[in-house]
C-alpha cells in the first residue's frame, strides 16, 4: 500500500478568538496514519468536536477508523495525537491523499448518563434510555451493529428519555452501540459505547429431579386409666406411649 500525504489543513470554527489547532506533523507508520496537533484555547473548561477528513471523498465524511484524540469531550492541550488505521478504512488504497482536521467548542444535544455499556442487553427486552438535553430539535435514535443499522425511531422528541427494544431479530454480538443525530443537523451525530446483545432466555439445563420420599413418625400418647392425670414429673407406669406409623410407599 502506498501513499503519499500531499496536504494536511486544519480548519478550526468557533466564534472567540483565543482559539486555534495547529497540526504540528503527520506519521506515515506502516498502515497507520499518525497526525500530532496542538489546541489551544484560552478557557480549559471548553470541550471540543475533532474530526479527520480526507481528500478522497473531498472533505465529505469524517474518518471513521480513528483513535485517540477525537471525536467528543476533547479538552485542549498540547501533543494531541489522532491514530487512522488506513487500510481498515479503504482497504489498498494507493495514490495520493489530503487530509484535514476540523474542530469547533460542542455542547453535544444528546449525553447520555447512566449507560452501561458493560451490561449484556437482551433481544426481546425494553431499557430505559436517559440523558442530558444540549438541543430542542427533533433527534433519530437508531441501534447499529458495526456499520449496519438494525433498528431505529426517527424524528423523536429531544425530552432526555426514550425506552430501546432491542429487537428479536437482533443477532448475538458486542460490536453493538447507539446512534443519535440531530434531525434539522445531520452533522450533529452522538455515539454510545459498544455494548453486547444477548440471548433472551439463557440455554436451559435439563436436570430430573429425584423423588424423595419423607417418611414421619407421629407420636400419640394416649391413656390407658382414666382414673385422672398422674402429677407432673411422676411416671407410675398407668401410661403407655402407642406409636403409630404413617402408610409408606412399597
Amino acid at each position: 500500500m502506498r501513499v503519499i500525504l500531499l496536504v494536511v489543513t486544519a480548519l478550526f470554527s468557533s466564534a472567540a478568538f483565543a482559539q486555534s489547532v495547529v497540526i504540528k506533523k503527520v506519521e506515515l507508520a506502516g498502515e497507520l496514519v499518525i497526525v500530532h496537533y496542538d489546541l489551544d484555547d484560552s478557557n480549559p473548561n471548553n470541550e471540543y468536536l475533532i474530526n479527520l477528513y480526507t481528500s478522497k471523498d473531498n472533505y465529505t465524511t469524517a474518518l471513521t477508523k480513528v483513535s485517540g484524540d477525537v471525536g467528543m469531550d476533547i479538552k485542549p492541550g498540547v501533543d494531541k495525537k489522532i491514530t487512522w488505521k488506513i487500510r481498515d478504512e479503504y482497504g489498498g488504497y494507493k495514490g495520493k491523499l489530503a487530509l484535514e482536521i476540523r474542530g469547533k467548542v460542542y455542547v453535544p444535544f444528546v449525553r447520555l448518563q447512566e449507560f452501561d455499556s458493560k451490561k449484556t442487553y437482551k433481544k426481546g427486552n425494553s431499557y430505559q434510555l436517559k440523558w442530558k438535553v444540549g438541543s430542542a430539535n427533533p433527534i433519530n435514535i437508531e441501534l447499529y451493529k458495526g456499520g449496519e443499522r438494525v433498528s431505529g425511531e426517527i424524528n423523536q422528541p429531544n425530552n432526555g428519555s426514550h425506552t430501546l427494544f432491542i429487537p428479536k431479530h437482533a443477532t448475538k454480538g458486542g460490536d453493538y452501540r447507539l446512534r443519535f443525530s440531530d434531525t434539522r443537523n445531520p452533522e450533529e451525530v452522538v455515539y454510545s459505547e459498544n455494548f453486547k446483545v444477548g440471548a433472551k432466555i439463557p440455554l436451559l439445563l435439563k436436570v430430573i429431579p429425584a423423588a424423595v420420599i419423607v417418611g414421619v413418625l407421629v407420636v400419640v400418647l394416649t391413656k390407658k386409666d382414666s382414673g385422672g392425670d398422674d402429677p407432673p414429673g411422676n411416671n407410675n407406669g398407668n401410661n403407655d406411649k402407642e406409636i403409630k406409623l404413617p402408610n409408606l410407599p412399597d
